[in-house]
């Protein structure tokens, strides 16, 4: 008996230690586990662009990481107005920008994270998440970036960027994040 109750409690640790990556909307729309490793963007003082370095995701190592030069450097999030999905013109030339680095590294894939601040249901923060993060992805599939290296994912309000009840938190949370990976 005893053996059995260790037996239970050695599977049951093991299913509550998985967890399962959000889905990831592929280049035909489909959802998809998430199976790509992310990298973290990292700016670049120079115009080195090319350059990959060790990077850190989410506490997790994935062995490098993508870095970008000085004119992007911090810029890898579009925030959003209150229940908008619509890019301002500001966000468009950074798209813009953001198109012309990738133009310049056929080896990058870009995943579209979208957020929303924790305000409406879990369902309606989801799909204005994923309304965000394909906005982002026409913006940059207009200035000739290939579906084949745009992913989307939503996380709606699950994620926040800053935690609080005040339209400064809120605003912070209303993004999409752009998150390079190699390969």
């Amino acid at each position: 008996m005893t053996r059995n109750i260790l037996v239970a409690a050695l599977v049951l640790g093991l299913l509550v230690g998985c967890k399962s990556a959000p889905p990831v909307t592929d280049s035909s729309g489909s959802m998809t586990a998430k199976s790509e490793p992310s990298a973290t963007a990292i700016a670049q003082p120079d115009d080195s662009a090319g350059a990959v370095s060790a990077g850190e995701v989410g506490g997790e190592m994935d062995g490098r990481a993508v870095v970008l030069p000085a004119e992007l450097a911090g810029r890898t999030i579009i925030y959003f107005a209150f229940d908008s999905d619509a890019l301002s013109n500001d966000d468009q030339a950074l798209l813009a920008a953001h198109a012309r680095f990738m133009a310049s590294r056929s080896n990058l894939r870009v995943r579209l994270e979208g957020h929303t601040d924790e305000r409406g249901t879990r369902e309606y923060n989801i799909g204005l998440g994923e309304r965000r993060a394909q906005a982002v992805r026409r913006a940059l599939g207009l200035q000739g970036v290939a579906e084949s290296r745009l992913a989307t994912v939503s996380y709606g309000e699950e994620r926040p960027a800053e935690a609080g009840d005040d339209e400064s938190a809120f605003a912070k949370n209303r993004r999409v994040e752009l998150i390079y990976s190699e390969g």
